[in-house]
């Protein structure tokens, strides 16, 4: 009883570690599409403007990709669960396309501007993922 307990406290932990922004361009996010999220990992020296990114970045983001993004989000690090240790990622942002061909299509075409832009908020090399939106009922 007392790992389940311990299980639960740090999943609850987990669930509350991120302060979460959300923009949906009216519509669901489905099953089958594709998700791209953006991790910034912390570390010593490593910095990372919030505000530039959601206020700027991300929105610039948004109007580059246009109709084929179909929603957005941004997760802001605010604990790992554990007290003593640092947040393992200071912010992860998320892109929702309806297929992998729109996702290709919009970020080719605009990946050397959006490249352009980080330094203007972190000096932290991202870690990107692609993956496929998947639910469970």
């Amino acid at each position: 009883m007392k790992t389940k307990l311990g299980i639960l406290i740090l999943v609850l932990g987990v669930l509350s570690s991120c302060q979460q922004k959300v923009v949906l361009k009216n519509t669901k996010i489905k099953e089958g599409m594709i998700k791209v999220a953006i991790f910034y990992p912390n570390g010593e020296g490593k910095t990372f403007d919030m505000d530039y990114y959601s206020q700027k970045h991300m929105p610039m983001a948004a109007s580059l990709f246009g109709d084929s993004l179909k929603a957005m989000s941004i997760d802001e690090g605010l604990s790992n669960g554990n007290p003593d240790l640092p947040v393992q990622y200071m912010a992860i942002g998320y892109f929702f396309f309806e297929d992998m061909s729109s996702f290709k299509t919009a970020m080719g075409a605009n990946q050397a501007t959006l490249k352009a832009d980080v330094p203007n908020y972190t000096n932290i090399q991202p870690i990107i993922q692609i993956s496929k939106v998947q639910t469970v009922e």
